[in-house]
């Protein structure tokens, strides 16, 4: 049972950082912008949660610099792919590599060391305790004892999925993305709707990088985005953006990490159980891939 509960609560960790950055890039999914530059928005809002929180002792105040951080690569995102008019694939590769650079020397610079820091001064983001329900057994530690993001992340997917499906706002970003050019005609800016999508991804993710450095581990270590940001793409393209469908999947890598982890404490190597997640976004994309082949094949044999 312990090692059940453990699986679940890892599972929920892993979860959180996913499932933040998938929402947030499910904005600029239907604004019909391909965004994959929040691996470098969670890594660039995790520095700043450590910086933040070390420099001023509040957890609180890591929180507000991780959400600017992760604004500020969505504003240079906006820079060049909106006013610029660059490519976004280019884009989002060059703001990624440009967060794992200025993150990597900042740590060296700032805190003078290299490949991690960790500090107990780093506050951390606390856990919630409800009182009563925490103590039921079996259920009370799993669901009544979580991170607070943990708790924010839940509410944030009823918010997205309101915000796109429900909102004035969310019907035009629903155009941007399907017609922009009626939405122009409508004299709404299509990019307008995009700059705020981004803005949106840009406190998703920062939220999410804040968990990952002072919620999920208390600590800052080169590139310790690790590839989610790349993961919350592959969910975001498998459900097609639907903030439901996206905690389902990310709730699937997060098992994928969680079962990693069960299997590195009983003895296989790190390099093979932390590989789980990874082939689990590439088994999934194939499936993917495979019933979008019979779809289209089934539509040309219709036509």
């Amino acid at each position: 049972m312990r090692e059940f509960l453990g699986l679940l609560n890892g599972t929920f960790a892993a979860t959180t950082p996913v499932l933040l950055a998938a929402l947030g890039g499910a904005f600029t999914y239907y604004s019909g912008m391909f965004n994959i530059a929040m691996e470098g928005m969670l890594l660039v809002a995790a520095f700043c949660a450590v910086l933040g929180g070390f420099l001023s002792g509040s957890w609180i105040v890591g929180l507000l610099c991780a959400i600017l951080g992760g604004v500020a690569v969505a504003l240079l995102f906006i820079l060049f792919a909106i006013v610029l008019r660059t490519d976004e694939f280019v884009t989002g590769i060059a703001l990624n590599l440009l967060a794992v650079g200025a993150t990597t020397y900042a740590l060296r610079q700032i805190f003078k060391t290299s490949g991690a820091f960790q500090d107990p001064g780093i506050p951390a983001i606390p856990a919630l305790d409800i009182p009563g329900l925490s103590a039921l057994p079996v259920v009370g530690p799993l669901l009544f004892k979580q991170n607070l993001i943990v708790y924010v992340a839940v509410m944030l997917i009823g918010l997205a999925a309101y915000v796109i499906f429900r909102t004035r706002y969310g019907l035009r970003l629903r155009a941007a993305g399907h017609n922009p050019q009626a939405l122009d005609t409508a004299g709404v800016p299509a990019t307008r709707v995009r700059v705020w999508a981004l803005l949106a991804c840009g406190v998703y993710c920062g939220i999410g990088g804040a968990f990952l450095s002072t919620g999920y581990l208390q600590l800052f270590g080169e590139n310790m985005s690790a590839g989610r940001g790349w993961i919350a793409l592959a969910a975001i393209i498998l459900v097609s953006g639907n903030p439901w469908g996206i905690a389902l999947i990310s709730l699937l890598f997060g098992l994928a990490d969680g079962v990693g982890l069960l299997l590195q404490g009983n003895g296989l190597p790190p390099q093979i159980t932390d590989t789980l997640p990874y082939v689990a976004t590439l088994l999934a994309l194939w499936v993917y891939a495979r019933r979008a082949d019979r779809t289209r094949q089934t539509a040309d044999r219709g036509a």
